[in-house]
């Protein structure tokens, strides 16, 4: 079983609206609400791939009972610490003349000691016997930045793998905390080691240098595929996955859905190569289709025939 955790959850609203214009008024031709937050979005991809999963994090209010709701009519076991304030909720605009997309996102709740406390005991509970723990997204307001990283300590001391997923000081010092996978998108990997990467060979560099502070395994992610450090049967595997570019319909989530790729292949007993191929058609996939983590499988199987995969330079025994 995997376990993810999302501390700020939202209600997410996706609307499909053909030449979107700030300041006019449109019609959408699509809307829909589902759950959301990253951990939430690996779920359910990790659901579509058959990975047994269940969801833990914080909820609150009438959207946290909806975002409950609706994980459960996908099927996917939950079991959140109800907190105070409501669960934020966000916009997405996706219009498919130009391909972007425009997010509004809310702050989200402010949270209690206490209600940390419950979660604490909560994961504590629910990560018996869990194979992976994923920890997921943006800590709400009055979470401590080190609240991944004392996490993620107290699951080592466990043995319990852990994976993480956020930005800023957050990403930081969660790396710090030797977890078993990081996976940050460019922008986020180029603030872990403070410079940009303008090309494969600084991407592949990048990979050592967030080894380096701390992290077992890296996975950076890109539009177009990944770039992975993984340590397995006494090596350190440096492989990029690619693919040519595709059509989008949505980019949201992508990386969430290449990461429950990657994810769901290690749990099947696949090779680093064959699970990094795996992720990356799982991406692909996802763009697809509008809402993250929603794509077909079987369209994935399809993809992961035309996905690239490049051994890089520099594999080296594991000290």
């Amino acid at each position: 079983m995997i376990v993810t955790v999302t501390l700020n959850a939202a209600l997410d609203r996706t609307l499909l609206v053909p030449n979107f214009q700030p300041g006019q008024r449109h019609r959408a031709s699509l809307g829909f609400a589902s759950a959301g937050g990253k951990g939430l979005n690996v779920a359910r991809a990790l659901r579509r791939l058959g990975v047994p999963v269940v969801c833990t994090g914080l909820v609150g209010g009438q959207s946290g009972t909806q975002i409950a709701d609706d994980l459960g009519a996908d099927g996917i076991l939950n079991d959140f610490v109800r907190i105070r304030e409501d669960s934020r909720t966000s916009v997405a605009v996706l219009d498919p003349i130009s391909d972007q997309y425009t997010e509004i996102n809310e702050w989200g709740p402010e949270v209690t000691e206490d209600e940390l406390d419950a979660l604490r005991e909560k994961l504590a509970y629910l990560t018996q016997g869990a194979e992976f723990v994923v920890l997921a997204g943006t800590l709400p307001r009055g979470v401590d930045p080190d609240f991944y990283a004392e996490t993620i300590r107290e699951l080592n001391r466990r043995q319990v793998l852990t994976v993480l997923d956020t930005e800023g000081e957050a990403l930081g010092l969660g790396v710090q905390a030797e977890p078993y996978l990081v996976s940050p998108n460019v922008n986020e990997a180029e603030s872990l080691v403070g410079h940009e990467f303008n090309d494969g060979a600084d991407l592949a560099s990048g990979l050592d240098q967030i080894a380096e502070l701390g992290a077992r395994n890296v996975l950076i992610t890109l539009q177009t595929g990944c770039y992975a450090y993984v340590r397995d049967g006494g090596e350190v595997h440096r492989v990029r996955g690619s693919l040519p570019r595709l059509d989008p319909v949505s980019t949201i989530g992508a990386g969430d859905t290449l990461l429950a790729g990657f994810l769901a292949a290690r749990v099947g007993g696949r090779s680093v190569e064959e699970s990094v191929r795996a992720a990356v058609a799982a991406g692909a996939a996802s763009v697809l289709e509008p809402g993250p983590g929603r794509f077909d499988p079987r369209e994935a199987s399809r993809v992961g025939a035309t996905v690239d995969i490049e051994r890089l330079e520099g594999v080296a025994q594991d000290a």
